[in-house]
């Protein structure tokens, strides 16, 4: 899931760049997205809620 979340910045910050708005804000957002799901899932394992087998 990291690997999107770097891929869908790199995304953003090319688009961002070449001066298209709407796709680098969409590649932001659905990197924010999966940054808040990773950090979800990063507090839950800390806490013991899932145990990683």
């Amino acid at each position: 899931m990291l690997r999107w979340i770097i891929i869908l910045l790199i995304i953003a910050a090319a688009a961002s760049l070449l001066g298209m708005p709407a796709l680098a804000g969409a590649a932001a957002t659905g990197a924010r997205i999966l940054i808040g799901i990773v950090l979800i899932i990063f507090l839950l394992i800390l806490f013991g809620v899932f145990a990683v087998t």
